[in-house]
């Protein structure tokens, strides 16, 4: 029997209306282009015929009432169907505080959009027939209701989870969870930079989902076009609508009568919004002047551990690393660095350190396996 369904992801908007946007010096998404920048990508996937629409979490600037409240209204008035899950900056502590809904506040606002449920932060729903959708919950708080510095799926969640599979063993399963559960850069989950972009115990959520044949994640969180590979299981995470290149996905699934399944990947990216018309190149030097800092931390730490004069010396050639790393399909190559340190940063690139490509992360067509 064919399967054929269309989908879009817009993940990390970002959402702040005018009124609620506040600065700071280091950030390097762009706030202020949140609204005009999703009104582009909703005008052109109106164009589309889409079955349903993700958005993988980070929804607000920072889990300003707000801010999730013109989000809600404007998904609401869209064509298609569409599905959220929280993200770090959606609920900044377990309690509400003066600026940012609780996480338990959530749900209620996104109540059309997967959490039927408005007392639990997951939900599954069969979004069409024979395809089955599962929002996980990855954002974790301490005893003091502060954010962890990782994801995690907690325990009756996982458990939750592991009966869902077994009860829907039949249908194409499609998981979405903001953290990133399988690495996307190299030693992401060992690195202090790239850990907290993490899920905790992914290795725990790997091997239940790989049990039920579950072919595809869906995350967003760490700014980056990427698609990663973990036996089976492919998981595609989606930069940020409001940060370089400020992309977004659509996506075809399509199954033949044999049972082969493929998934084709398409990214557009947001050209420009009204004040910001060339937004590409503004956005690209806005995080080139932005990354000192980062690039600093990246060369001092485990495992360079590159002295800070040294380093220093170093970094301005990595003003655009971040940038390409988020654009995703990049080569990289520092010619005048030191032999082991320009390997370390080749295999960031699109080509392996056997010489292999990597999987593409923009336009590709992924062979899925199928579902018997």
């Amino acid at each position: 029997m064919t399967h054929s369904f269309r989908f879009a992801i817009i993940s990390d908007p970002h959402i702040a209306v005018p009124a609620s946007i506040w600065d700071h010096p280091h950030r390097f998404h762009l706030v202020e282009v949140s609204i005009p920048a999703i009104e582009i990508a909703l005008e052109h996937l109106a164009q589309l015929d889409l079955d349903f629409l993700l958005l993988p979490g980070d929804l607000t600037q920072h889990g300003e009432a707000v801010n999730h409240a013109w989000l809600s209204q404007r998904l609401a008035e869209l064509p298609y169907p569409a599905y959220v899950v929280p993200g770090n900056h959606d609920a900044v502590e377990r309690s509400p505080t003066t600026h940012s809904i609780g996480i338990m506040d959530f749900p209620q606002y996104y109540r059309k959009f997967g959490y039927e449920q408005i007392d639990r932060l997951y939900y599954t729903q069969e979004i069409l027939p024979g395809v089955r959708l599962i929002g996980l919950n990855s954002i974790f708080y301490d005893a003091e209701g502060k954010q962890i510095g990782m994801g995690r799926v907690d325990q009756a969640q996982m458990d939750w989870l592991q009966s869902v599979l077994s009860e829907n063993r039949e249908e194409i399963v499609l998981v979405m969870i903001h953290h990133n559960v399988i690495e996307h850069l190299p030693g992401q989950s060992r690195h202090g930079l790239g850990r907290r972009y993490m899920l905790e115990n992914a290795a725990e959520l790997l091997q239940v989902l790989d049990a039920a044949k579950v072919p595809l994640i869906f995350t967003g969180h760490l700014h980056v076009q990427d698609v990663a590979v973990w036996q089976n299981i492919y998981e595609i995470t989606t930069g940020s609508l409001v940060s370089y290149p400020h992309p977004y996905r659509v996506l075809q699934y399509f199954q033949d009568d044999q049972g082969q399944r493929s998934l084709q990947i398409e990214t557009h990216r947001i050209p420009s919004v009204p004040g910001w018309e060339n937004l590409q190149h503004t956005s690209r030097e806005w995080m080139g002047d932005r990354s000192l800092p980062f690039m600093l931390k990246l060369l001092t730490q485990p495992p360079l551990n590159i002295p800070l004069a040294e380093a220093e010396k170093l970094a301005p050639d990595l003003r655009y690393f971040w940038a390409d790393i988020a654009q995703g399909d990049q080569l990289f190559d520092f010619p005048n660095f030191p032999s082991p340190l320009r390997q370390h940063f080749q295999q960031f690139g699109a080509i392996d350190s056997t010489g292999q490509p990597r999987l593409i992360d923009n336009h590709t067509i992924l062979r899925l396996l199928p579902l018997t």
